[in-house]
């Protein structure tokens, strides 16, 4: 809930009324506090992971505002966590569907990126960091988490993607991903904390309950 309030807050106020460094950091404040979720809340080895994603992109927020290249660098290295965590999990029995959106995402989102910023100077560099992207949100969706929240909310970080480098190349009005980029980037954001941490946590809760009754067939034997 702090970390909703935190995000809301700074769309609507901090750039209006903070300036500099602490804008940054209110801006980091909404996925940092995620991340303290994720640490929190999460379970074993796949929920180390997802806090580190997270950890990962609110440093990047904050760096972003001071540099442009180094905020997607980190953004990058979350996205190798992320796509780590997801061939971790991915889903064994995957639809036909699935598998369609997956590779559409993985070649889609790196083309559909350098269709954007082509022929503007470092082009090459978006779409570079758009492999990872379109890599990140292809194991996101054919992962073993919710679809329609973990998948989901990689594709709105993705659509948020976009539209920072529709404006970077000035193929949209900066007014109008203004209102697009930090939505989307924080709700697919919430999407996939909340979707990996909860199943982590529904998973656990099994197991807590089949302890007992297996503990009962072992003592039987």
């Amino acid at each position: 809930m702090l970390g909703i309030v935190s995000a809301v807050t700074y769309f609507f106020l901090a750039d209006e009324t903070v300036p500099g460094i602490y804008s940054a950091v209110w801006k980091g404040l909404g996925v940092g506090l995620l991340a303290a979720f994720a640490w929190m809340r999460g379970r074993g080895p796949d929920g180390t992971l997802i806090a580190i994603v997270l950890t990962l992109c609110a440093v990047a927020d904050v760096v972003l505002e001071f540099s442009f290249l180094g905020g997607a660098a980190i953004f990058g290295l979350a996205h190798l966590v992320a796509i780590g965590l997801y061939l971790r999990n991915r889903r064994l029995v995957a639809a036909g569907s699935q598998r369609v959106t997956g590779i559409a995402l993985l070649i889609g989102v790196p083309l559909i990126s350098a269709l954007i910023t082509w022929p503007r100077e470092n082009w090459h560099l978006a779409a570079g960091y758009a492999v990872l992207l379109g890599a990140m949100s292809a194991s996101a969706w054919t992962s073993r988490f919710p679809r329609y929240r973990v998948g989901l909310g990689a594709v709105f970080f993705v659509l948020s993607d976009l539209a920072i480098f529709a404006r970077e190349a000035g193929r949209l009005d900066a007014d109008i991903t203004g209102w697009l980029i930090w939505p989307l980037y924080f709700a697919g954001q919430l999407m996939i904390a909340t979707g990996v941490v909860q199943t982590l946590r529904g998973e656990k809760s099994l197991d807590q309950k089949d302890a007992p009754e297996n503990a009962l067939r072992s003592f039987s034997r």
